[in-house]
């Protein structure tokens, strides 16, 4: 048990210290806990949770399918323009486009996404993209805590559990858009100054023609509506007692029947990093719960909120939150799934549980800089384009955002729950 957890915590402490790639630190992770036989072989394949694999693969492909059609460039491109270039419409516009699409794609895909042509409409209406950056990252985290593939904790508890599309939907979209709304609104009021608008660069914007965004119209027609049944397969795979992996699977293989992209070119497309980044993380999390140590971290959470469940619930909301922003929301929500599964056995069947820890886990990756791969993905591209954006400087934003989404959470749970 202590080689498991001092194997896992020196992975975390390197990960959050960001001076080695996540991903390989995830897999001599892995194989050390391997190699020492703190966990063994068949136990480690077993650990492997491959309906999240396989969701996160498929979606990877589908979106890099339909990406090269222009769709998504076209949608950020039109949501500047339909805000007319005023500062109050395109906050508006560009969050809830992205928080859109980061419900139905997911967060990360959707900032790799939003970021490029955000820096376009900065630049055309001559105001500064990282306010409206910072927006859309926090957006995207919001908007992917409403559904079971908007963001990978959401992915991971559904791997865990029998939960539906529908399930999370219907139990996170409600609090999703309440805090979309307020955290959106206060962020316009800090950041309106920075984002006035010219007369002239409004000008601009409306002259930008959308529809030459759109690369490949033939394409478009092709793989446009196997997304759109992709996604309907989503809220429906419970009824067709399809795992959301095979809906995601399905999906990308008709598209890659029916593309005209070769198959080497989609494959080369997907985030492997990530999926090999999942699997260590798999592995390394089941040696913890085969030694125990997540027996003893349940007992804990159990013997300081005495087994009741107002306490559980909103102790497990706050400290995934907390715990999130320092090590990453992805490997945290995966260690706490066996907890919560252990604290849930005291109320079989109450599903509040998993609704309190993704809340936690999704909202608290708006905390810091590398609370969620879409920050880190952002700041890298902020980066690029030679506007970085600071630690310190989203940490003033992100721990505010995060209390106040918190707080909401709180609220909604207490109403909803309790």
């Amino acid at each position: 048990m202590v080689l498991a957890v001092g194997i896992f915590v020196a992975a975390l402490a390197v990960i959050a210290s960001e001076r080695v790639h996540r991903t390989k630190v995830a897999l001599i992770g892995a194989a050390l806990v391997v190699l020492t036989q703190t966990i063994d072989q068949e136990q480690a394949i077993e650990a492997v949770d491959f309906n999240t694999i396989g969701l996160l693969a498929g979606m990877m492909l589908v979106v890099r399918l339909t990406e090269p059609t222009g769709i998504y460039n076209y949608l950020a491109i039109r949501a500047g323009q339909i805000s007319r270039g005023k500062t109050l419409g395109i906050v508006v516009s560009l969050s809830l486009t992205t928080a859109v699409l980061s419900a139905f794609l997911d967060n990360l895909t959707t900032i790799l996404l939003m970021v490029p042509i955000t820096f376009l409409l900065a630049d055309t209406l001559d105001i500064d993209a990282i306010p409206l950056i910072l927006i859309e990252i926090i957006a995207s985290n919001i908007g992917g805590t409403a559904t079971l593939i908007g963001d990978p904790p959401n992915i991971l508890i559904a791997g865990a559990t029998d939960l539906s599309f529908l399930d999370f939907v219907v139990n996170l979209a409600p609090v999703s858009a309440i805090t979309l709304i307020v955290v959106v609104g206060a962020l316009y009021l800090v950041y309106r100054r920075r984002l006035r608008v010219a007369p002239g660069a409004q000008r601009g914007i409306m002259e930008l023609d959308a529809r030459k965004s759109i690369e490949d119209a033939d394409e478009l027609k092709r793989t446009l509506p196997i997304l759109v049944l992709t996604v309907l397969g989503f809220f429906a795979h419970q009824a067709l007692h399809l795992e959301p992996a095979t809906v995601a699977l399905a999906g990308a293989s008709v598209m890659l029947l029916i593309t005209r992209q070769s198959v080497e070119k989609a494959l080369a497309g997907i985030e492997w990093p990530t999926l090999f980044f999942f699997l260590g993380l798999f592995v390394m999390v089941g040696a913890l719960e085969q030694t125990g140590a997540i027996g003893k971290v349940a007992d804990g959470i159990a013997d300081v909120t005495g087994g009741d469940r107002t306490a559980e619930l909103l102790g497990i909301t706050w400290v995934s939150a907390i715990a999130s922003g320092v090590v990453d929301n992805i490997p945290f929500t995966a260690t706490m799934i066996p907890v919560v599964e252990q604290l849930q056995a005291g109320n079989p069947g109450d599903d509040a549980y998993w609704w309190a820890l993704s809340l936690g886990a999704c909202f608290g990756g708006n905390a810091t800089l590398i609370a969620a791969a879409a920050n880190v993905a952002a700041a890298g591209m902020a980066s690029r384009a030679g506007q970085p954006i600071g630690f310190v400087a989203f940490l003033r934003v992100g721990i505010p955002v995060t209390a106040l989404s918190l707080v909401i959470a709180t609220l909604y749970i207490a109403v909803r729950y309790l």
